[in-house]
């Protein structure tokens, strides 16, 4: 098959791309590289240097290298950040979503794959959080990846374009040859290995006072070649049905836990302070993976906390400053 991965530059669609080409699939990743790595495009992929604000080069894109499908995973995705500049994403991210889309209508593709996020779940009422929980973006990120769902959803019912979303919290952990490189970082792993590194003086722990067993807060890792190849296994899901698949380990893991093990295993003590609770956040936030695994056959090779931090922090002992600029 072959398949358009926009944003395969990055973190999550550079691990993906790799997954893809390895189980036999022709790949072209378009990236603008605003956020990803050109060292990070696996070398047996076609290269389409292109900006989804601009609708002729996705034509052209897709014209010439006439994909069967494609995954979406191009975004702005810092949730902190929407909050501060909201049409950032409820511009940005819809409006090129939108490019996106109506050019694979228009070319006639018929399966689609979008990253989406488990922020679509604010305070949810039951956790793990499963497809049935209500949606209430807990950002405008969170909203700008649910307007894309729907567009999807319309598009489905309109022009028989079978998707799949999946949705999910914290992707963590690195493959042998590709890992996170975020700039800024954000993401906690890659923060607690820069301490060890020596690259940062501590890591701040947001409060210590939540209803969790060690009381620092619980959210949802899943290792990042386990999330590729959910997204590999939702191609051959939607060849009748589109789907909506949310994806965690179904355990979650303390802030606590994070550090406790990345001590372990890094050798290095990591410093760590705490300070006051940040607004927004709750106690717990993991996603079910139930009807993935019973669908897809989907089952995470690396579901321990150890297993993510490891493989992160040969990566980044490999690439103490990310990939090379």
């Amino acid at each position: 098959m072959k398949v358009l991965v926009t944003g395969g530059a990055g973190y999550i669609g550079s691990v993906t791309v790799e997954q893809l080409i390895k189980a036999g699939h022709q790949v072209a990743v378009f990236d603008n590289l605003s956020q990803g790595h050109c060292a990070a495009i696996h070398e047996d992929a076609e290269f389409i240097a292109g900006d989804l604000a601009n609708r002729d080069g996705i034509d052209n894109a897709i014209t010439g290298f006439r994909p069967d499908a494609v995954m979406h995973f191009a975004a702005k995705s810092l949730v902190g950040e929407s909050m501060q500049f909201p049409f950032l994403y409820l511009g940005d991210n819809v409006r090129n979503g939108l490019n996106l889309l109506e050019s694979v209508v228009e070319h006639g593709i018929q399966k689609f794959i979008l990253s989406s996020t488990a922020n679509l779940f604010d305070e949810p009422e039951t956790i793990p959080i499963d497809e049935q929980e209500r949606i209430v973006p807990g950002s405008p990120y969170g909203e700008s990846k649910y307007i894309l769902e729907r567009m999807l959803h319309w598009l489905d019912r309109t022009d028989k374009l079978r998707f799949a979303a999946l949705r999910y919290f914290n992707a963590a952990g690195a493959t042998q040859s590709r890992g996170e490189d975020h700039d800024p970082e954000t993401h906690l792993i890659p923060l607690v290995l820069q301490v060890a590194l020596g690259q940062r003086k501590d890591i701040k722990v947001f409060g210590d006072d939540y209803e969790t067993p060690d009381g620092t807060c619980v959210r949802d890792y899943i290792h990042v070649a386990d999330l590729a190849q959910a997204h590999r296994l939702a191609l051959h899901a939607i060849d009748q049905k589109s789907q909506v698949y949310n994806l965690g380990n179904g355990l979650g893991f303390s802030v606590q836990q994070v550090l406790d093990a990345a001590r372990k295993i890094t050798g290095h003590s990591i410093s760590s302070e705490v300070v006051g609770r940040r607004p927004g956040d709750v106690a717990t936030l993991v996603a079910a993976s139930d009807k993935v695994r019973a669908d897809l056959g989907w089952k995470p090779e690396h579901p321990e906390i150890s297993q993510i931090i490891e493989s992160a922090w040969r990566w980044h002992s490999d690439h103490p400053h990310g990939y090379e600029k």
